[in-house]
């Protein structure tokens, strides 16, 4: 004779229940995903940076804070990287014709990148897939991959970005600490300094077209880290461009 099953327990049967109407919610809702937000065509933004347990990533100082001006009815991008306890910052201007200047108060590097600035559409625009929700400095996040190059972390609330970490060996994570929508720099602080131009250059030649052995600058501080966060958006500008 067979055994006599055992009804489950009542509270189990509850458990049950409430999980599959939860899961026919979830199902039957419809609800689209998510989109991210296109950015802003100018804003500013501080960011913070903590490479101390990246030492592959830079071989200055591993704590900075940075000021990202983006602008793109200019097609330019302007970073200035203040490290800690430096009186001199650092200057990183990105031109859409693939050129970036490095310089501080004294050196200064030019590198040539195959594309331009990342458009406000480079995340929104397509390819990026949606990860779910985060917590990120205890603020409620929509979470997006895109590209195998980068987490991207908005604010569920507002739109505002809050952080983005690069999926390469170096690990670089930058945190959103202000971001002000429609705030621009003025012209003069984009002008590349004449240290990056030798003497031999042609003095009309058109700022962004500079050769890139101009100024080669001796401290390789000068942006190991930013060199590689600069590629992976140039990658990232490529992709966008793709969709």
């Amino acid at each position: 004779m067979a055994p006599t099953r055992c009804p489950p327990p009542p509270l189990l049967l509850l458990l049950l229940l409430f999980a599959a109407a939860a899961t026919v919610a979830e199902d039957a809702s419809g609800l689209p995903l998510p989109s991210p937000t296109p950015w802003p065509e100018r804003f500013h933004a501080v960011l913070f940076t903590n490479l101390t347990n990246y030492s592959s990533a830079s071989t200055g100082p591993p704590l900075r804070i940075t000021d990202l001006y983006y602008d793109w009815p200019r097609r330019r991008n302007l970073n200035l990287v203040r490290h800690q306890l430096s009186a001199d910052p650092l200057y990183d201007v990105e031109w859409n014709n693939g050129t970036a200047f490095y310089f501080d108060s004294s050196t200064c590097r030019v590198v040539r990148f195959p594309v331009g600035v990342l458009p406000p559409w480079w995340l929104s625009g397509g390819g990026a897939e949606y990860a779910g929700r985060a917590v990120s400095g205890g603020i409620d996040c929509h979470v997006w991959g895109k590209a195998g190059l980068i987490v991207y972390y908005e604010e569920a609330a507002t739109g505002r970005p809050v952080r983005w970490d690069f999926l390469d060996d170096d690990g670089i994570k930058q945190y959103v600490i202000r971001f002000e929508p429609g705030v621009a720099l003025e012209d003069a602080q984009w002008q590349a300094p004449a240290h990056c131009f030798p003497p031999d250059d042609d003095d009309d030649a058109e700022q962004g077209k500079g050769n890139d052995d101009v100024a080669s600058s001796s401290k390789e501080e000068v942006g190991v880290a930013m060199l590689e966060a600069a590629r992976l958006l140039r990658k990232l500008a490529g992709a966008a461009a793709t969709f």
